[in-house]
């Protein structure tokens, strides 16, 4: 029985990055004898099992062969007669697909060092097409890394775009795929090879639909919508947004794409559609509630914040009330971070001051400071309350200087 380091840690180690989890596969051995040295073994569709000290995953070698569709249809070989090559094998890229054995020396078969180097995404195998899930994984790694995927393997992705099988990913799997994707550095490269492989039109129809959708006038026409969306996602990942913030640009602009094509190019009152549509693809997504709830805040909204120089003290106390800012503040701060995000998020705007934030977080630090107990007191309670804080709210932001 050998064992041996695989996957993410070896290729990790190479890139000189810091290896934070690491994976085993287990060659020549058995369930038992791992059973026997104290490993626990999880999962059903294939024999993995958790050092009894580290926790780590030790799986056994193992082949796949394609039985069926979607990304569970396989049967499994994890005899000892597996080899490691043939266990390598079945993985989904080259960079992947290296070991390094005990002494430190990298087993590499299929060319995973040479990629590395080159900065390229390969597929290891022609039975990359056998799994749909590969074509979220690819564009995960473009993510992370920036590479660019190798022609001949595109062509494969295109292939499984093209053969329905996308649809047999359950939502969880997308949403995994698309979180993690949102945490990486080039959050932008994702949505980039999703399209060109197919893919995008297939799992998120209302993203792919703003690309060709020209933007309004003053807008940098010269870009489209879902242009403009990549150089957000730069721009989030230039920021360093979390993935919630990540997330809500990535819908913010979504009703565009349903303008009629009589009022292009504006965009007239596309925020509520907007907002219906991030609220539908987050409830398809099953995206967490703390996601969603900060997607369609801000498609519905960004375009109110966008013009907060302009409105008087009534519109700022209705906005800050809408967005939930004095229960919510940290949440307030993401839907201006994401704003800030899209206002910058074009051609040359990327340093760009954005005054309507701090202009906002004033009116709000005034409000917050605001003693109200004599307002209400007077108001007698009842629905006469809600009413007296607002007047007593816009009567304060009176005194504020105009911006």
């Amino acid at each position: 029985m050998n064992i041996y380091k695989v996957g993410g840690a070896v290729r990790d180690r190479l890139l000189g990055r810091a290896v934070k989890d690491c994976d085993w596969v287990v060659v020549g051995g058995s369930a038992e004898a791992l059973l026997a040295a104290g490993y626990r073994q999880v999962g059903q569709d294939f024999p993995v099992f958790l050092h009894p000290q580290t926790q780590e995953e030790y799986a056994l070698a193992r082949t796949e062969r394609k039985r069926g569709t979607g990304y569970r249809g396989f049967d499994v070989d994890a005899s000892a007669a597996v080899t490691l090559e043939e266990d390598l094998a079945r993985r989904d890229l080259t960079i992947n697909a290296m070991a390094e054995d005990a002494s430190g020396a990298i087993i590499d078969p299929y060319g995973g060092q040479a990629d590395l180097a080159a900065g390229i995404l390969r597929h290891v195998t022609a039975a990359f097409v056998e799994d749909p899930l590969r074509v979220l994984r690819v564009a995960r790694f473009a993510a992370r890394f920036g590479f660019p995927v190798a022609p001949d393997t595109m062509t494969l992705m295109r292939t499984l775009s093209a053969s329905g099988e996308l649809a047999t990913l359950p939502p969880e799997r997308l949403w995994r795929e698309l979180e993690r994707a949102l945490t990486e550095p080039f959050p932008w490269r994702f949505v980039e090879v999703l399209r060109e492989c197919g893919a995008l039109a297939a799992l998120l129809p209302e993203i792919d639909a703003l690309f060709g959708v020209p933007q309004p006038p003053q807008h940098h026409p010269e870009i489209d919508c879902g242009e403009h969306l990549l150089l957000t996602l730069r721009q989030a990942a230039l920021l360093g947004a979390s993935p919630a913030v990540c997330y809500a640009v990535l819908l913010h602009d979504l009703g565009k794409a349903e303008t009629p094509a009589e009022y292009l190019p504006g965009h007239r009152g596309h925020h509520e559609a907007s907002a219906r549509l991030a609220e539908a693809v987050s409830r398809r997504l099953r995206a967490p509630q703390a996601f969603r709830e900060l997607a369609v805040l801000v498609a519905r909204h960004h375009v109110t914040v966008h013009q907060a120089l302009a409105l008087r003290p009534g519109t700022l106390v209705d906005l800050l009330e809408k967005l939930d800012a004095f229960r919510r503040p940290e949440r307030f701060e993401e839907v201006l971070l994401a704003c800030l995000i899209d206002a910058t998020g074009r051609g040359g705007k990327a340093d760009s001051p954005y005054p309507q934030a701090e202009r906002l977080r004033q009116a709000f630090a005034v409000l917050r400071a605001q003693d109200l107990q004599a307002v209400i007191a007077a108001a007698g309670g009842g629905a006469a309350v809600k009413d007296a804080i607002r007047a007593a709210r816009i009567t304060r932001l009176q005194e504020l200087p105009s911006p």
